[in-house]
């Protein structure tokens, strides 16, 4: 449960990974649910064993019988629960319906929230919305959003926090602030984008003991880069390293006011194992640039041409920290391009970039949501 894949989905491809799992591989739509709540209720058990009173609050849908799964489970442990129902309970159907209905044939009713409700439990499950949300959170799903997020009380969402955009990270009007998330059959790209990070606490991934060859057929949306994967692919180096053979960076930037902007830069590339690092930046601004970073080879570029036999001995070039868009920031990025060396991309580089769109295969752009927007 604690595995997380590296292949990222999109809701739709989710949804049909689950369509096929029903329609191709046989398996009822109740049965995954029921996988699903179990998956759910272990970890609850696991991460929170102090938990004696808990809360369900389901929308009424496919997520909310995930829920009532999970308050079923908790129930034949023993242990008190509530479940909370929004949304019109004529609406419940399918799958969500059946795990209603044994739910309630174990003893369990369904009951409306009131403000304060959370105090008196020990563990909210949010099991109300999912992964189908469309348009703004309002009404009674927003205030029982709001209150949750308040209580002070730890909170498990099922699948997704509810409120926020499967596909994007984006809050729709207001979400849910779990402690742990725990999603299922596939990760959605947007438990990983915009604001997800502050929404979704610690992640879990249960496939539902679906085959592998289920997925293998879906090409994913995106895939995570680890830090592990990263550092596989640098082996540890030989004690008889040279500088030399271990690239050298040129950071092309650091106009007047953001000069630390390109000795940053710099820093970070020598930090992580650059051999030399050289940073070109305008005269007025190259004479203080190493002061207290020696290591860094500071030049004094004056035009374009000046930049040339800098390019010359670099194996990639950073552009963009603190370059700005006038005439000297435009003239270092027309050069640079020149040379067709691996290229990062950053701040105003993104910006003369925006102006002159352009493609190239051997770069990586880095651009804050503004830039992004410009881009």
């Amino acid at each position: 449960m604690t595995y997380l894949p590296h292949t990222l989905y999109s809701a739709a491809q989710v949804r049909e990974l689950d369509r096929r799992a029903i329609d191709d591989l046989g398996i009822p739509a109740i049965e995954l649910m029921e996988r699903a709540g179990a998956a759910a209720f272990k970890l609850i058990q696991e991460r929170w064993p102090e938990a004696a009173r808990l809360l369900v609050v389901c929308g009424a849908g496919n997520n909310g019988g995930d829920g009532y799964v999970v308050a079923r489970l908790a129930h034949e442990h023993h242990l008190p629960v509530k479940i909370v129902q929004l949304g019109g309970r004529n609406r419940i159907t399918g799958a969500a319906k059946l795990a209603l209905q044994a739910m309630q044939s174990s003893g369990l009713a369904l009951d409306e929230f009131r403000p304060g409700l959370c105090e008196a439990f020990d563990l909210v499950i949010d099991a109300i919305l999912g992964t189908g949300l469309k348009g703004e959170v309002q009404g009674a799903f927003r205030d029982v959003i709001e209150s949750i997020n308040t209580c002070h009380k730890p909170i498990l969402s099922l699948d997704i926090p509810s409120g926020l955009g499967a596909d994007t990270g984006a809050v729709h009007g207001v979400a849910v602030h779990a402690e742990a998330t725990l999603t299922f059959i596939g990760l959605k790209q947007g438990l990983f984008t915009a604001e997800a990070a502050c929404h979704v606490g610690t992640l879990y991934f249960d496939g539902l003991r679906l085959p592998a060859e289920l997925t293998a057929t879906m090409p994913p949306s995106a895939e995570r880069i680890t830090y592990h994967d990263c550092s596989r692919i640098l082996s540890p180096r030989v004690c008889t390293t040279h500088k030399g053979e271990c690239g050298h960076i040129l950071v092309v930037g650091g106009t007047a006011g953001y000069s630390g902007a390109a000795r940053l830069c710099g820093e970070a590339a020598l930090r992580t194992g650059a051999g030399l690092v050289s940073v070109a930046s305008p005269l007025e601004t190259s004479v203080g640039m190493n002061a207290g970073r020696p290591e860094l080879m500071c030049h004094g570029v004056i035009d374009a041409a000046e930049l040339d036999p800098l390019l010359v001995r670099a194996s990639v070039v950073a552009i963009g920290p603190g370059l700005g868009q006038g005439e000297w920031g435009k003239a270092m990025w027309l050069r640079s391009l020149s040379t067709h060396l691996p290229m990062v991309v950053d701040a105003d580089a993104l910006n003369v970039l925006a102006s002159h769109p352009l493609r190239r295969d051997n770069w990586v752009l880095t651009p804050h949501p503004g830039e992004a927007a410009r881009l």
